[in-house]
């Protein structure tokens, strides 16, 4: 279908934006992937800016759904426990900050945090103050204060990579007159042909014969912004006749390429660099990081540090991952915490080092809520995927957590109704790379311990499959939350504040003490019968309530067994599982 043209930046022309992007960058994530050469050997670049704009996009539907529902919307627990209130459309700055604050939490690699800051630095602009739409003169201090704010959060820049690209856009938009489209177009062939220049800047582009790549990923967006305005697709930066180096379309293993990470000194094969990647979200005040910068500094390098207003992606490559962690810890909260080890045989090497590992026959990847039940999943052998509260994870993070698994055949357990599409369009991904994949539709944890104590890897997989989901199918399933709004649920209407019970994913107790409710959910599974149920616990519980319910199932349901796991933080109060 063809895009309709926006004439001003609004709310609706920052969702097309994001989702052209996404589509663009899923085009060129390969590409881009293979001419990554600074400065380590990642291989990842375009994967990790399709990640960081997917959390981007998941972010800003996110707001147009929850002003599609009005207070009167029967949209059951999700609808009551979002806080989405109101009706009609989003403003210009709800779209901006949802869409910088998904690219900031989902930011993945250094190319991907700076993307994040990218996108922080145009919603600081957008967002200012209660306009409807943004013109052609305000799109080009957008662009900007994002090439400014994006510099500044790197500890070293070095030209020749993303940050050259996103002034070279900045400086054509400044100097254009016009509409968005006028200006977008300026920012595409102002960075088309900085990108074909970066060679010039970095010998090492220069000697792998190729452009840098997160300049590469950032052309790609900003010819999704062209085309948001005009309704004409942008011309592939791969078919530039000015460009002076062309890309490359697949390096060979070990044939000396190196890797994107837009700053810091290269690392080629062979050589000592930092030993590990160390990356996490931190809720912290302003004086804390910039103390934290200075420490990190000193630590190791590639040090970007993005975000605002309390919360902060950081970046670093360093050889003491745990002195990251704790300097994370003394400035704030650090979560979210991914170290990568730049070691033998990870994705961060030639390959030369140790012939490649044997896939495995079959695995079993699976979603979890909370670090409790990760824990718990993983020493079951599966493979996890954490899903914070508020934090749904992309298809892309399941493509590479099945990858990760590195089996021929591989089971995936979404655990969440609204994963399903996610977990499918994952699935079909992974099948394109020759792997066997069988979705089982759960919808709760629950129902993936339940598929998961019947998984046998020695049976043919269809027998495994069958068993597993008929397994996940016969258990019930059941959450004890709390309601963040007031709304209309099957129950009736509940209040911010109460205490709510959801059976199979509708609300069928509205209470207001957690063991009450929990109690009054427990005896309506039961009465249809079962014989084992399971109980995981989120943080926010005591151990009293898990007593409560295992004395009352002891005393009222003889022939029926209590097992109970610690979920950790994951959102519900209480799963409850009947089998």
């Amino acid at each position: 279908m063809a895009q309709v043209p926006q004439t001003f930046f609004d709310a609706l022309a920052v969702r097309t934006w994001c989702g052209l992007a996404l589509e663009t960058l899923g085009r060129s994530r390969e590409e881009i992937d293979a001419i990554n050469v600074y400065p380590v050997a990642d291989g990842d670049t375009g994967t990790n800016l399709y990640l960081t704009v997917e959390s981007a996009v998941a972010a800003v539907e996110a707001v147009f759904a929850g002003h599609a529902a009005g207070p009167e919307a029967t949209g059951g627990p999700r609808a009551a426990r979002s806080g989405a209130t109101g009706s009609g459309g989003p403003t210009l700055a709800d779209a901006a900050r949802a869409m910088a604050h998904g690219a900031l939490i989902g930011a993945r690699g250094n190319s991907g945090t700076i993307l994040a800051q990218l996108l922080r630095g145009m919603a600081q602009v957008l967002a200012d103050g209660d306009i409807a739409h943004a013109d052609g003169r305000s799109l080009g201090l957008a662009l900007r204060r994002a090439a400014d704010s994006a510099r500044q959060a790197v500890a070293h820049p070095v030209e020749g990579t993303v940050l050259t690209v996103a002034s070279a856009a900045a400086d054509a938009a400044g100097g254009a007159e016009g509409d968005c489209g006028t200006v977008a177009r300026a920012a595409y062939d102002g960075a088309r042909t900085a990108l074909a220049e970066t060679p010039g800047r970095l010998p090492v582009l220069e000697r792998a014969g190729v452009v840098d790549a997160g300049g590469r990923g950032l052309v790609a967006v900003l010819g999704a912004l062209v085309e948001t305005f005009t309704g004409e697709k942008a011309r592939s930066p791969r078919r530039d006749p000015h460009a002076r180096v062309p890309p490359v379309e697949d390096p060979a293993p070990g044939d000396g390429v190196l890797g994107e990470c837009a700053e810091g000194a290269a690392v080629a094969p062979g050589e000592e660099g930092p030993a590990f990647e160390v990356i996490y979200l931190l809720e912290a005040e302003d004086a804390a990081v910039e103390r934290l910068r200075e420490r990190l500094d000193a630590l190791g390098d590639s040090l970007v540090v993005v975000g605002g207003d309390g919360l902060w992606n950081v970046h670093v490559h360093v050889d003491d991952a745990g002195a990251a962690v704790e300097a994370g810890i003394e400035a704030g909260r650090p979560h979210r915490i991914r170290i990568t080890h730049f070691g033998a045989g990870d994705v961060h090497t030639t390959g030369a080092e140790r012939p490649p590992r044997e896939r495995a026959e079959r695995a079993v990847v699976a979603v979890v809520p909370g670090e409790g039940l990760a824990g718990l999943y993983t020493e079951a052998g599966a493979t996890t995927v954490l899903a914070r509260p508020g934090e749904p994870p992309a298809s892309g993070e399941l493509v590479q957590a099945v990858r990760r698994a590195h089996a021929r055949e591989v089971v995936l357990l979404p655990n969440d109704a609204d994963l399903r599409h996610t977990a499918a369009a994952a699935a079909e991904q992974v099948r394109a790379d020759g792997i066997r994949v069988a979705l089982i539709p759960t919808r709760s944890a629950v129902q993936g311990i339940a598929a998961l104590a019947v998984h046998e890897p020695d049976r043919r997989f269809d027998e495994d499959v069958v068993s597993m989901t008929s397994a996940a199918g016969a258990t019930r399933y059941a959450e004890v939350t709390v309601a963040e709004r007031q709304s209309w649920t099957m129950a009736g209407i509940c209040q911010a504040g109460d205490v709510l019970g959801l059976i199979d994913g509708d609300v069928a107790v509205i209470g207001s003490d957690v063991a009450v409710t929990a109690e009054t959910v427990l005896d309506r599974m039961l009465s249809a019968g079962g014989e084992m149920v399971t109980l995981v616990l989120g943080d926010d519980v005591p151990d009293t309530v898990a007593e409560r319910l295992e004395s009352r199932v002891r005393e009222r349901y003889l022939a029926v067994d209590t097992v109970l796991y610690r979920g950790g933080r994951q959102g519900a109060l209480l799963l409850i599982g009947v089998e």
